[in-house]
């Protein structure tokens, strides 16, 4: 068995169809397939060269056409921005009509602790729907100030870290440059997208991921495997001990996240949890004890 728990409908130009036969591929027997909805003044341009030409971001229509390609498959997933009025109920429609199971994936110019994002984390909770957040720190893309100078998204950890804290029901699952960065104690959380060198002690991640049961990550995209490379056997390390906290994901189409772990042959327990059995346990009481 084997569930990416990271992934979007026509990212990089995969369709259903691509998407169906990538799966098969590389073996994935289940997808969580998630929408990114943003204002078009907090997307960035670059998404353009890798997202339909029409409007921005993922809108549900797209996760849920998609989906009915396959419902045994798709695990869908659905989060309104935080600043619409009527986002709670956008959220349960959402659930109540098409199935959504997953509240992802939370990518906005917001401050993870906002008062509207708090309570829509609240009603998150009580609809028993993870949460995938993407934080992103205001690193300056050194294009000038057009259209913006950087693309920060969630605030800081400093910010998702209260809201951890402040709805201890909802389930967090830690995604993106800015999470990720926070492996290693130095100060280059802020200053690079993707950090490398070694891993310092102190890194914070390690820290908040003992600290919060309520607090999961996903190892998708290159910020999670980079991450672990930056010191081998400092991440099979991490990957063994917060086994009953990490899933597998890809946020992409490749299979460079498993050949990694696959290089690190890591125990077959810690293995199974990592690569579906978080998963299956979120989606079913994600806040029971390991």
């Amino acid at each position: 068995m084997l569930i990416d728990a990271h992934n979007h409908p026509n990212w990089h130009g995969f369709n259903a169809g691509k998407i169906l036969r990538n799966m098969d591929e590389q073996g994935i027997d289940q997808m969580w397939l998630f929408s990114w909805e943003v204002p078009e003044d907090e997307y960035s341009p670059s998404y353009h060269a890798v997202l339909p030409p029409a409007g921005h971001g993922i809108p549900l229509e797209d996760v849920l056409a998609v989906g009915r390609e396959a419902p045994d498959r798709f695990i869908l997933g659905y989060m309104p921005h935080p600043k619409r009025p009527d986002a709670i109920d956008r959220l349960k429609a959402a659930v109540e009509i098409h199935g959504v199971r997953v509240a992802s994936e939370l990518k906005v110019r917001l401050p993870f602790d906002d008062p509207d994002a708090l309570r829509l984390y609240e009603a998150c909770g009580q609809m028993r729907l993870p949460i995938t957040i993407h934080l992103d720190y205001p690193i300056d893309h050194g294009r000038g100030n057009y259209p913006r100078p950087n693309w920060w998204y969630g605030g800081s950890l400093d910010a998702f870290e209260r809201a951890i804290v402040a709805c201890p029901q909802t389930a967090f699952i830690g995604h993106a440059p800015g999470f990720w960065a926070h492996i290693s104690g130095d100060d280059l959380y802020d200053k690079a997208s993707y950090p490398d060198g070694p891993v310092l002690p102190g890194g914070r991640l390690s820290e908040i991921m003992r600290t919060y049961p309520n607090l999961y990550a996903d190892l998708s995209a290159g910020s999670g495997l980079k991450a672990l490379k930056r010191d081998r056997g400092f991440g099979r390390d991490f990957l063994i001990e917060f086994q009953d906290k990490l899933l597998f994901g890809r946020d992409y189409f490749d299979t460079s996240l498993m050949d990694f772990l696959l290089e690190l042959a890591l125990p077959e327990e810690a293995f199974a949890k990592i690569t579906y059995q978080n998963a299956e346990r979120l989606l079913s009481s994600y806040l029971s004890t390991p």
